[in-house]
C-alpha cells in the first residue's frame, strides 16, 4: 500500500522521519518541488522518495501535513480522491507576523507562541478539511503531539500514545495498523465528530497531551 505526504515542513518532515526510521516507504512533497527535498532525502535514506504534490496525492494513503492557510489552495487543485484514505494531520492555527496587531492581542493566549486560532465559523477543524477532500475515506491522526517527538515513538520504556478518529471502520483499521507499524500505541477516539474536537490543537482537551503506554 503506497503512502504520500503532502507537506514537508516541520510536521511533514518529521512524519517522514518517523516512517523512514521504521522502514516504511513514502513519497514526500511540498510546494517548492521535489528538488528542494534533496537534503531531507539524503538524511532519511532510500525508503522516502520525493515527488510532486499530485504524485503524493495519488497514493493509497495520503497524509495532509500543510499549513492551515494553505489547505484550500493545495487541496482544491487535486484530482478526485476516489475512495483513497486521507489522514488529516493539520491543526487550525495561523502564524502571526511579529509586527502585526495580533502579536499583542490580549484576548489570544497563544500570541506568545506566535500563533492564533483560525476562524472556523463554529465548526471543528476536521469537518472543514473533510469537505476539501470529497470522495476520500477520512481519518484524523498524527496532529496532537509535538511534531519533534514523532520520530521517537518509544520513550521511557514504553510507546507514545497516538490518537486517531474517523467514521469508516476499514479506513481506521488501516491507519491504526500504520500507526502501530511506526512504533506508536494507537488509541481510537471514535467517530470524527467526537475524536476530532478532542485532539485538535489549540484547545482540544487532548491536544498536546503526551501519554506513554508502558
Amino acid at each position: 500500500m503506497s503512502i504520500g505526504i503532502i507537506g514537508a515542513g516541520a510536521l511533514g518532515s518529521n512524519l517522514a522521519r518517523a516512517f523512514a526510521k521504521m522502514g516504511i516507504s513514502a513519497v514526500a512533497s511540498n510546494s517548492r518541488g521535489p528538488e528542494s527535498l534533496a537534503d531531507l532525502l539524503e538524511e532519511l535514506g532510500p525508503t522516502i522518495k520525493a515527488g510532486t504534490t499530485e504524485e503524493a496525492a495519488r497514493a493509497d494513503i495520503v497524509f495532509i501535513a500543510i499549513r492551515w492557510v494553505d489547505l484550500k489552495k493545495v487541496l482544491g487543485g487535486l484530482p478526485a480522491w476516489n475512495g483513497r484514505i486521507v489522514v488529516d494531520c493539520t491543526n487550525p492555527v495561523e502564524w502571526i507576523e511579529p509586527d502585526s496587531p495580533d502579536a499583542n492581542d490580549p484576548s489570544n493566549p497563544l500570541a506568545v507562541y506566535g500563533i492564533k486560532p483560525a476562524d472556523l465559523g463554529g465548526r471543528y477543524s476536521s469537518s472543514v478539511v473533510r469537505d476539501l477532500v470529497p470522495g476520500a475515506r477520512f481519518v484524523k491522526a498524527f496532529n496532537h503531539l509535538d511534531v519533534s517527538v514523532l520520530p521517537e515513538p518509544e520513550v521511557s520504556g514504553g510507546k507514545r500514545v497516538l490518537f486517531y478518529s474517523g467514521d469508516e471502520a476499514d479506513a481506521k483499521a488501516t491507519v491504526r495498523s500504520l500507526i502501530e507499524k511506526a512504533g506508536f500505541f494507537a488509541v481510537d477516539l471514535g467517530a470524527l465528530d467526537v475524536g476530532g474536537p478532542l485532539a485538535s490543537l489549540p484547545f482540544g482537551p487532548l491536544a498536546g497531551v503526551s501519554f506513554v503506554k508502558v
